[in-house]
């Protein structure tokens, strides 16, 4: 995963609809750029500096994997695209929508082109005062107060009212605490777990993740898979039971949103794959046993991806004991999967191709994978 880092943001805009362009432009930020962890209020408030209607402003925290210069860059594309005209003059003007960026976690830049923090921020009420509602505690790096304390000490007098319509943060439509566990399942290089950290981070769910590099079989049965197929489906089923007795049978699934990055059942799959008929025998009715007793996920992702890219994926993340894993048996994986879903008519199953998706790469692709999650 890449470096995270902590923008802060203000919002402003006096045409047209004021709160429809601050919200096209939120909803444009959390599809290009990353998270909106934090939304204030929308506050009016006279035009500064220029004679023109009032203005609607709010300030966002966004979390994102882009340095400070390429939000930058991303936010003028946002404001081009909501009909921001910029010119080359010096005068204020009004505006569809007005992204400027505040604070940023990366530090202070004063380049002729991106300076952080903004450099009139302490004397800007409707810059503070969305600010504090959001950052109370921020220290601005150059000046060495708060923002609560910025505020207390502005020369700003002009009126700023705080207005009874918000900013909707588009995460919201998103929310998938109604299915209160949520199960990423897939092939080997799928990128289950890649999507379920993101899902966790974004989505404020509980994070429950399979202990493979635990398993001392692993590497051996790679190695020699018909010796070592039978000891290593044991050793994960037991585990994958007391894992999901442990972090799932406690949690209040009434209360606590849980994901995933796999289901109990992947057990029997790649133990019919692996294993001999008489072995699987023995090892069904183990697991018949176990299962009864785990709680059943309210919605079950299957991550399909090609035999191909799951090998390109298999390459790149560089595990030694993978890299000989055959073409065929993650064939046959893909298949077991596929008919376990078709067998389980009242498990609520998506299967989401991503072929041709990279949704840790691109947060577009991301966006598109929410989506379909939330798709009926």
């Amino acid at each position: 995963m890449k470096t995270q880092h902590r923008i802060h943001i203000s919002l402003g805009s006096n045409i047209g609809d004021r709160l429809e362009y601050l919200q096209k432009a939120v909803n444009a930020m959390y599809n290009a750029l990353g998270d909106i962890v934090e939304v204030s209020s929308v506050y009016q408030t006279p035009a500064w500096g220029f004679n023109s209607d009032d203005f609607y402003n709010a300030c966002i925290l966004i979390k994102t994997s882009y340095s400070t210069s390429e939000v930058l860059e991303k936010l003028l594309a946002i404001e081009t695209s909501l009909g921001r005209n910029r010119n080359n003059s010096d005068e204020y003007e009004a505006r569809t929508i007005d992204l400027d960026i505040i604070f940023s976690s990366e530090g202070v830049s004063n380049t002729e082109r991106l300076m952080v923090p903004h450099p009139s921020m302490q004397d800007r009420k409707f810059v503070l005062i969305p600010l504090e509602e959001i950052a109370k505690d921020e220290v601005h790096p150059i000046e060495k107060r708060t923002v609560g304390e910025l505020l207390q000490s502005t020369s700003d007098v002009s009126k700023v009212v705080k207005v009874n319509e918000r900013i909707l943060n588009p995460k919201e439509k998103f929310s998938l605490s109604s299915v209160q566990y949520l199960t990423i399942e897939g092939n080997i290089g799928a990128g289950k777990t890649s999507l379920a950290h993101l899902i966790s981070e974004e989505l404020n769910a509980k994070l429950v993740l399979e202990r493979f590099a635990d398993n001392p079989f692993l590497p051996k049965f790679y190695e020699d898979m018909e010796r070592y197929a039978f000891p290593l489906e044991m050793s994960f089923l037991a585990d994958r039971y007391q894992r999901l007795q442990d972090d799932i049978g406690q949690l209040d699934l009434f209360k606590d949103f849980v994901v995933s990055d796999y289901d109990v059942f992947k057990s029997l799959i790649f133990a019919q794959v692996t294993l001999q008929e008489d072995e699987y025998k023995l090892y069904k009715k183990v697991f018949d046993i176990m299962y009864r007793d785990l709680p059943k996920p309210g919605l079950y992702v299957y991550l399909y991806q090609n035999t191909e890219r799951l090998l390109e994926n298999i390459k790149k993340r560089g595990r030694d004991y993978e890299q000989k894993i055959p073409a065929e048996y993650l064939n046959k994986i893909n298949q077991g999967y596929l008919q376990f879903i078709k067998a389980q008519p009242e498990l609520n199953v998506k299967i989401i191709d991503i072929s041709e998706k990279d949704f840790v790469k691109n947060r577009e692709d991301y966006i598109w994978v929410l989506n379909q999650l939330v798709a009926s």
